[in-house]
């Protein structure tokens, strides 16, 4: 397990913030009451596709970076999550919320900056 910053690793960790995020935009659009109603949505399969996605390139960061640090980075997607959802769904972020997001980007700057 490598620990220097590279580009590839970077970008994998970026892509796995933009899988989850997508992931949870495709499962928040197409949720019902009813299974099977929800099953039947393509935009939960693309949820789910996005899924395997990220699972596929979130086993090939864990390869080269460690848990302790790849994890935490991780975060970021609450933060990438919740705008979205206030910019796509017109969720409202009051100033607890808002704080919260920027108390856990300030920690993901911390870990990272202990080196990826």
């Amino acid at each position: 397990m490598t620990t220097g910053r590279t580009g590839w690793t970077l970008a994998a960790i970026l892509f796995c913030i933009l899988a989850e995020t997508g992931r949870e935009l495709c499962f928040k659009h197409g949720a019902k009451r009813v299974l099977a109603e929800t099953l039947r949505k393509p935009v939960i399969w693309l949820g789910i596709t996005f899924w395997g996605f990220e699972l596929v390139m979130w086993t090939r960061v864990l390869e080269e970076v460690a848990l302790s640090v790849a994890f935490p980075l991780m975060a970021l997607s609450y933060a990438a999550i919740a705008f979205a959802g206030a910019a796509i769904f017109k969720e409202t972020i009051n100033l607890r919320h808002a704080l919260g997001i920027v108390l856990v980007t300030l920690g993901v700057v911390c870990v990272g900056a202990t080196g990826l």
